[in-house]
């Protein structure tokens, strides 16, 4: 075991979980044993509430421009310490260093916005009458929790820790089971930048403390990032118990891609949106619909596939189970008659044997009603669909029950608006593989991709994180009284 037992993180401590149930944390690069992982139990949890409980009155009292100090030392630090945090990620993820780079240049960006909260939440002010001021301030809720997935071990817990936290809350955060080590070393750089203990904590576990999150009563928000089927679970046992909740699910991505695209420009982003991550993240390209004649594009996408090499600038998905399910689905779409142009099934990497790789795999010929094309798969595949008019796409799109995101590859700007104003999807792209948001702009999808109002990243995020509080002043008795004061 190449890491230390995995501990709990309360009021600014690693502590020993109450239960003596574990999970071993295996690399997906190589199948190495990292570490043991606790399955704690909701005594743990409350001791975790309590600490976030007892915190809040002092930091939510501590004014924001204060507050958010910490997150300028915490990006500092996160730059400082990206090549250790880079190589973590990848190490209990199994995508490339490349890609975990990238991911904590992510976590610099959201808390470098995070920085900016002075300057978006001031309130507002306005004499209503002779007199008389009405004025908005913004307060945070309380103690507030984040469920985090598998995909993104630093970046998914970066889109609520700095915005959550430097507007005034306390945290409680769980991370996935398949990747604690990241959110660990994140905590011990929150403390170095100056957070003071009980403000964020971490809390390992399984459905156990799902659930108990749910239910806490001095739990007042939770944030969940994962499937849809999950999503759902969570957002109606939250809401049930009377909390804010923000339950972001999976995706179907499409990509419609017209016959006067770019054929480089688009193969190379097809490619990257349907491998990047090991195509573990729910913006990654799963459906492609190519309308008219799109062979010379296919072509290039499959040449494009090929130079994706596992091991080297492709990285592991997460464990055994995913790789079996993700080449059922290859093979089930090539029993219904699909054809296979790039296949991903039976990969090994050499010195890497124990590793859980998946190739890239382009599927073409595949109709709407196939698995391939309907469901989640969560690797390095893409499906191809083929349609003759771009209102037959559009259909395609639309009749999928996700909504993340959905892109057009096209040179002619009418269609490209046409697509836009058409797709039901939160995020749209034009000539981009992975349309996601830069901030200050927010991430989430619509449909079943996201249960709650909002988003969870950006300006959005401000109304989920803080309650309005309305005050009406007056002073001078002898402004007299009208219907207004």
């Amino acid at each position: 075991m190449k890491y230390p037992a995995i501990q709990n993180y309360i009021n600014g401590k690693f502590v020993a979980p109450s239960t003596s149930r574990t999970m071993d944390v295996i690399s997906p690069l190589d199948g190495n044993h990292l570490s043991t992982v606790p399955m704690s139990s909701s005594k743990d949890l409350d001791d975790a509430v309590q600490a976030a409980k007892a915190a809040f009155p002092a930091w939510s009292k501590t004014p924001i421009k204060e507050r958010v100090q910490v997150f300028f030392r915490y990006k500092y630090l996160l730059e400082k310490n990206l090549k250790e945090l880079a190589e973590l990620c990848s190490e209990e993820n199994g995508k490339t260093y490349g890609e975990s780079v990238a991911e904590i240049e992510k976590c610099i960006e959201l808390t470098e916005f995070a920085t900016s909260l002075p300057q978006l939440v001031t309130g507002e002010v306005l004499e209503v009458s002779k007199g008389v001021e009405c004025r908005t301030e913004h307060v945070p809720l309380g103690v507030v929790a984040s469920i985090v997935p598998f995909n993104f071990p630093s970046m998914v817990p970066n889109w609520t820790i700095p915005n959550a936290i430097a507007l005034g809350n306390c945290m409680i955060m769980k991370p996935s089971e398949k990747v604690p080590l990241s959110c660990g070393r994140l905590a011990e750089i929150l403390k170095e930048a100056g957070l003071p203990d009980g403000v964020f904590n971490i809390v390992h576990g399984d459905t156990e403390i799902v659930e108990a999150i749910c239910d806490h009563p001095n739990i007042e928000a939770v944030s969940f990032v994962g499937s849809t089927k999950v999503a759902k679970i969570v957002y109606q046992r939250a809401t049930h118990n009377y909390k804010r909740c923000l339950a972001l699910g999976g995706a179907k991505n499409h990509l419609m891609v017209l016959p006067d695209a770019i054929p480089g420009m688009t193969a190379q982003n097809v490619a990257a949106s349907m491998s990047g991550c090991a195509g573990q993240r729910c913006m990654a390209a799963s459906a492609m619909v190519g309308v008219g004649n799109i062979d010379h594009i296919v072509d290039k996408i499959c040449d494009e596939a090929r130079k994706i090499v596992p091991g080297q600038n492709l990285g592991a998905v997460i464990n055994k189970e995913s790789q079996e399910r993700i080449e059922r689905y290859i093979t089930e779409a090539e029993s219904n008659g699909a054809k296979i142009l790039v296949d991903g099934r039976n990969t090994k990497v050499a010195g890497k044997e124990n590793g859980t790789y998946v190739g890239p795999t382009v599927i073409d010929y595949v109709t709407p009603e196939m698995s391939v094309a309907k469901e989640e798969i969560f690797g390095p595949v893409i499906s191809i669909m083929r349609t003759n008019t771009v209102d037959e796409a559009l259909a395609i799109e639309n009749a999928n029950p996700y909504g993340n995101a959905a892109s057009v590859f096209t040179q002619n700007g009418g269609m490209a608006r046409y697509i836009i104003d058409r797709a039901s999807a939160g995020m749209i792209g034009v000539n981009v593989g992975v349309p996601v948001p830069r901030e200050p702009f927010s991430f989430g999808g619509w449909n079943e991709s996201k249960f709650g109002v909002g988003d969870i990243t950006g300006k959005s995020s401000i109304e989920f994180w803080t309650k309005l509080k309305k005050s009406t002043t007056k002073w001078n008795a002898e402004a007299g009284v009208n219907w207004m004061s």
